[in-house]
């Protein structure tokens, strides 16, 4: 006979998985058309430039279709509603806030380890994808430090003070798994002795707390494999893994996990060589 919890877990585990084969039988919410764009809000020659560098040289050349179903060949375009979809505004979208006011990264430096401080920096990186992700790796690059840190006795190397591929991944899955639907921005915040970034947006399908390094599920399949296709982030569920084996390589603390169903946040400490 189940006991009183046991039977609670029993019938939370029945609703996740009504939820999740309601969610299967769905659109995800990047396929979905913007009914109140239109073509000429996407950006042809970004789309172009996509299509060059994931589709075959010989394909391309081959094919004479509209515009429009080239677009909705990679889900980027709704023949039916005659729209963008939400992934096509993100991807190549001349102005995607317009249409998804919160598809943006909030970014601060601040110089002590307070919210409440005036920051050194700020920024809103907007845009179109690539633009973000080049903001973004820029914003990175620019904030690094790099000190001597002790080998042996004889020996000093220049180590960051965090590993920029660590910083990058927990960014790139800010991006890839947010919640498009809500209006708050990702949160891309760098203090004194730590970094946080923090995504709308709870877990999403099969990952949960305890299998955050080894799950996948994605919340916006178009856009994980558009951005899979041009190089910024893999598939195979393991960006946290490599994340957690860099900062360790570096000498900084474990990434920090905070999970909500409104938002998840990880809290990246600075290494001891600076």
């Amino acid at each position: 006979m189940l006991t009183p919890e046991q039977l609670i877990d029993l019938r939370e585990q029945e609703e996740r998985t009504l939820m999740e084969r309601r969610i299967a039988g769905a659109r995800s919410f990047d396929a979905l058309a913007l009914a109140e764009a239109s073509l000429a809000d996407i950006s042809l020659p970004l789309f172009g430039a996509y299509r060059q560098s994931v589709v075959a040289p010989d394909i391309v050349a081959a094919n004479h279709r509209l515009i429009e179903e080239q677009l909705a060949s990679l889900r980027f375009f709704d023949n039916r509603m005659g729209a963008p979809t939400v992934a096509g505004i993100l991807l190549f979208g001349k102005n995607p806030r317009y249409f998804l006011p919160g598809a943006y990264i909030q970014f601060l430096r601040l110089p002590g380890n307070e919210l409440t401080e005036l920051p050194i920096d700020q920024a809103e990186i907007a845009g179109d994808l690539l633009a973000v992700l080049r903001e973004a790796d820029l914003r990175i690059k620019t904030n690094i430090a790099t000190g001597l840190k002790r080998v042996d006795i004889l020996r000093e190397r220049q180590t960051p003070d965090y590993p920029e591929g660590a910083i990058r991944e927990f960014l790139l899955n800010a991006i890839m798994h947010r919640d498009y639907q809500s209006h708050t921005p990702a949160r891309f915040y760098w203090y004194a002795d730590h970094i946080e970034i923090q995504s709308p947006g709870g877990l999403y399908g099969e990952v949960t707390a305890e299998t955050l390094t080894i799950a996948s599920s994605y919340r916006n399949p178009i856009l994980a494999e558009a951005m899979k296709s041009l190089g910024y982030v893999n598939r195979f569920g393991y960006g946290i893994q490599r994340a957690q084996r860099l900062l360790e390589m570096n000498g900084n603390p474990p990434p920090e996990f905070t999970i909500s169903d409104r938002y998840f946040r990880v809290v990246i400490r600075r290494g001891n060589a600076m």
